[in-house]
């Protein structure tokens, strides 16, 4: 099985992750970029929905494993690397020229959590997962493109307390702050999230646009103001 597969479904692709727990190490992103230009070139799909085969987890961000010994052998150019090509997806996420959905079936943590907040909606099974900023305790500030991402998706008020109390999230909570477009079980998360996937049908040009002006200041942030920190190598993993 692919790390990252898609299916499409009338107008609509849908990307599943099936990397386990779907941590963010150099195999799993690059596959799933890939995956994202085969969406965009070989099919003529107009909304993306994304979830994970997993029956827990939609995604728990960061690999550590894969991370933390490239930091303490001091190979800066490998983790600069690293969050070099992290930003790629966050980019070609929140530019990409489709409607995208997150369906979110399970946990997503720390940089499972920022990935979602660079879909344009989200909807999180209601009866399990939590949605949970744990970087406070793990000791990795975030970097100015990723508060970027996070402001498109959360209240201010409610981004400074997850950020600074790594709280969990239910999806209760997201839906009533406004995080994600709605909870749902699990029983009927895919239904809901391909019923409002299949009301929106807008062309790839007009969306792509819209997007670049929309998220102008995300994407500047992403390629602009996270260089002096990646660059001065500003990782703090304790």
């Amino acid at each position: 099985m692919a790390l990252v597969d898609y299916r499409q479904d009338g107008h609509v692709a849908i990307i599943t992750l099936n990397s386990g727990e779907n941590r963010f190490n150099p195999v799993f992103l690059n596959a799933f970029l890939q995956t994202l230009d085969d969406v965009e070139s070989k099919t003529d799909a107009t909304t993306l929905v994304v979830t994970s085969a997993h029956d827990k987890i939609f995604s728990n961000g960061i690999d550590l494993e894969w991370l933390v010994p490239v930091i303490q052998r001091q190979d800066i150019q490998g983790a600069k690397d690293y969050f070099y090509l992290l930003n790629r997806l966050f980019t070609r996420i929140v530019s990409f020229p489709l409607i995208t959905v997150a369906a979110i079936n399970g946990h997503a943590f720390a940089g499972g959590a920022i990935l979602c907040c660079a879909f344009d909606f989200r909807f999180m099974r209601s009866d399990r997962g939590f949605f949970c900023f744990p970087e406070i305790d793990l000791g990795i500030p975030f970097l100015p493109g990723m508060n970027a991402l996070l402001k498109k998706a959360i209240p201010l008020y409610k981004m400074e307390e997850m950020e600074y109390t790594g709280m969990r999230m239910t999806a209760d909570q997201c839906a009533e702050h406004h995080i994600i477009s709605k909870a749902c079980h699990i029983n009927d998360l895919m239904n809901e999230v391909m019923t409002f996937a299949r009301s929106v049908n807008k062309r790839r040009p007009v969306i792509g646009e819209m997007k670049k002006r929309l998220n102008q200041g995300i994407l500047h942030a992403i390629a602009v103001e996270d260089v002096p920190y990646i660059e001065s190598r500003q990782f703090n993993i304790g």
